[in-house]
């Protein structure tokens, strides 16, 4: 491990139109900050992949989307660093997708850290938490995607997306006391993260 100063903005790349994006998209607005065109279908692949940051909010509040011109304008980012984040970002999600593919998966969206230390001197940039696990990342069964897509349903996934689902069902969005997991949910829960682990690994 190394000491990092952590940039206080999660990079999240979305390589399709999905989870939390949909949710904004379909409540008509800007996903951060990028607006997209009218008439796009839930899982929709972007011709490339978008750069929708969140701040990282303290604990116990919301992490809220935030544009990358924002970023840099409020001084939370200076703009030749967070270029270098934005690039590094975008070499780490090709290459993830690349690796997903092998195994027969789509990586879908993910989440970095990045943070900053010194070193000789230099100011250097680093990541600064996992990468391209079940918990950061969302990913789908390739060979279920089309015809998912086309037939208007959402393509097998392998990613906590179904623990928010539960949760959302239970009426719980994130404040006050979560309910309690049943048991079921539980062991359902450990057996979909073993078999997104073997997936995802090969």
């Amino acid at each position: 491990g190394r000491q990092a100063e952590i940039l206080p903005v999660e990079v999240i790349i979305r390589g399709y139109l999905t989870g939390s994006a949909w949710r904004d998209y379909q409540a008509g607005k800007a996903v951060s900050g990028i607006d997209l065109p009218k008439g796009l279908k839930k899982s929709h692949r972007f011709e490339s992949p978008l750069i929708t940051p969140s701040t990282k909010a303290e604990h116990g509040k919301h992490d809220e989307p935030i544009s990358s011109e924002e970023i840099v304008r409020s001084g939370i980012v200076e703009k030749k660093l967070w270029d270098e984040v934005c690039e590094a970002a975008m070499k780490l999600f090709e290459f993830g997708s690349r690796r997903a593919n092998e195994n027969g998966l789509i990586l879908v969206d993910t989440k970095y850290e990045f943070g900053t230390y010194v070193e000789n001197g230099t100011r250097k940039l680093i990541v600064a938490d996992e990468i391209h696990t079940s918990d950061s990342s969302r990913y789908w069964v390739h060979d279920s995607y089309q015809t998912a897509y086309d037939a208007g349903q959402d393509p097998l996934m392998l990613d906590k997306e179904f623990v928010r689902r539960w949760l959302m069902e239970q009426g719980y969005m994130g404040d006050g006391t979560p309910p309690k997991f049943t048991d079921e949910f539980r062991v359902d829960t450990a057996l979909r993260y073993i078999e997104a682990f073997e997936r995802i690994t090969g």
